[in-house]
């Protein structure tokens, strides 16, 4: 992976897993573009030239503010088919890749659209909507290099990706997987883009374009239908806080687990950090307890709220966090059987000259999503739908419409009410945990962005490559660190220094007088860029 650039601005400043994603965004806010406008190209140039991890078949979910106190977060998750299918007697029907995962409907077009009212109305917005889409045509239409990150994530999916309907013929389109560096361009990506742009958002859910999605999962075996994709609505929805040190942490509700994060954050918010040092036993090991009895949280009750009952305010009081505070113990870890559930995703951070801030995460759940394209539109589909529970009984269980569980929960922090640190990472289970070290190291500990992403990470839990529900920690953590938390009971192994294992987060940092400094994870191949 190539070191991570940074970047200072005083005039605004975006970051993203991709060069050419944030300078997209660069040059909207150099026009005179807001960070909503930024955004918009940054999450479409993403979508050409970080197929693997998000694109226009998935979700995406914003957090969006300003020193004016204005507060917004848009949740874009799919619903379930109104048609879904029936299990077999062994409860069968659910798979992780294929047909059989692409069980709903993809949102984050919707998102862009939305999003982009909320620049015209709140911060008089006067980017067309079809300027924000000129970039992401471009790479799609010309191509643009490979990355490693594409490259080693379909070089290890191949076998199961190239039996899946059309992907090999949009992602090896020469009979091979394209090497690091060579031009790659998605014709048919890049025609879907143009219908977009000329059209509008909802071109993708109700127009000829939607036809010719529908057309093409229904052809490739998903019980999808275009009456499905024309019910898809991104929600603007109250956001959710806890208070976090002298400021407020913001997320998104459920099913995301944005609650979750708060919830780990709220709990180290009992603890004083300072009395702590940074990277020893003693931080990891509070870290990681405060992840179990958080996790237990979720599992428990995180799932759709228009079906179930999500007791966010339960989960967030003081009492809760109080009684999860205390039942840390120092010295000893807590038992930890867990589910695992896989998933990546990209971080966009936008911030302009007027201190107006977005943080934006978008996914197809898995590497790849299903790895089933839709018809001749170029877009891949993704695979959120595996995340259902193929038991009716429980509380993520598949029904018609119905918003699966996401781990996805990008987050702002607020001081005085006004947006002070953007954040954001790819990692399924490992996001709350990820988020959880950066934001304790930004915020406890002072540290500027770069450093914050750049040391040591944990992850707790299952992994794409170890099945044991193990701490998974990175070896620069030192060897003492390492003896010390096994010797309180954590199952503890070692992964490489700066593995993509531990997420790819990015960091915007806004001071008081509207500087920022910003950072993508050097386990990425991201890029922050400042406006001169």
């Amino acid at each position: 992976m190539q070191q991570t650039a940074r970047d200072t601005s005083r005039n605004g400043m975006v970051t993203s897993p991709h060069a050419l994603a944030s300078t997209a965004g660069l040059e909207v806010l150099r026009a005179g573009g807001n960070a909503i406008e930024a955004a918009i190209a940054i999450g479409a140039a993403l979508a050409v030239t970080y197929p693997h991890f998000n694109g226009l078949g998935g979700d995406a979910f914003w957090v969006i503010g300003d020193k004016t106190g204005m507060l917004r977060t848009l949740s874009g998750i799919g619903q379930a088919a109104q048609n879904p299918p029936l299990l077999d007697r062994s409860g069968r029907a659910i798979t992780q890749r294929g047909p059989g995962s692409t069980l709903t409907t993809a949102a984050t077009v919707d998102t862009w659209h939305q999003a982009h009212a909320i620049s015209q109305q709140c911060w008089a917005g006067k980017m067309a909507w079809s300027a924000l889409f000129e970039r992401a045509i471009e790479y799609a239409a010309d191509g643009f290099p490979v990355t490693p990150s594409q490259h080693f994530w379909h070089t290890l999916r191949a076998d199961e990706l190239h039996a899946q309907p059309g992907f090999a013929k949009v992602f090896s389109p020469a009979g091979r997987i394209p090497d690091i560096g060579e031009r790659f361009a998605q014709p048919a990506l890049a025609e879907s883009l143009k219908r977009i742009a000329v059209h509008g958002a909802r071109e993708f859910y109700e127009g000829e374009l939607a036809g010719r999605i529908a057309r093409g999962l229904a052809d490739a075996g998903s019980p999808l239908t275009l009456a499905d994709l024309a019910r898809t609505r991104a929600r603007d929805e109250t956001p959710l806080r806890v208070p976090y040190r002298d400021g407020e942490l913001i997320s998104l509700r459920p099913p995301t687990q944005g609650v979750t994060t708060l919830q780990i954050m709220g709990t180290l918010d009992r603890f004083d950090l300072s009395a702590i040092e940074e990277g020893s036993a003693d931080y990891y090991h509070l870290l990681v307890e405060a992840v179990k009895v958080a996790f237990a949280d979720r599992d428990r009750y995180v799932s759709d709220p228009d079906f179930n009952e999500v007791p966010v305010e339960h989960m967030l009081s003081s009492a809760t966090l109080d009684a999860h505070a205390r039942s840390i113990s120092p010295d000893q870890a807590r038992a930890w059987p867990h589910v695992f559930r896989p998933g990546d995703t990209v971080f966009i951070g936008a911030t302009d000259r007027e201190g107006r801030s977005v943080s934006l995460l978008q996914t197809v759940y898995f590497d790849w999503g299903s790895g089933v394209i839709a018809g001749d539109t170029g877009i891949l589909w993704h695979n959120r739908g595996a995340s259902f529970s193929t038991d009716p009984a429980h509380h993520n269980a598949l029904k018609p419409g119905k918003r699966p569980f996401h781990t996805l929960n990008p987050g702002m922090y607020l001081k005085d009410g006004k947006p002070r640190l953007l954040f954001g990472t790819q990692g399924a289970d490992g996001q709350p945990q990820t988020l959880a070290a950066i934001l304790t190291r930004l915020i406890d500990y002072d540290m500027d962005p770069l450093a914050a992403l750049s040391r040591p990470r944990f992850l707790l839990g299952k992994t794409f490559s170890d099945t044991r529900d193990a701490l998974k920690l990175e070896a620069d953590a030192g060897a003492e660190v390492f003896a010390a938390l096994a010797n309180r009971g954590h199952e503890v192994s070692a992964i490489p220094a700066q593995s993509p294992l531990a997420g790819h987060p990015g960091v915007i940092r806004i001071n008081a007088n509207n500087s920022a400094s910003g950072a993508h994870d050097p386990r990425s191949d991201g890029y922050a860029l400042g406006l001169d």
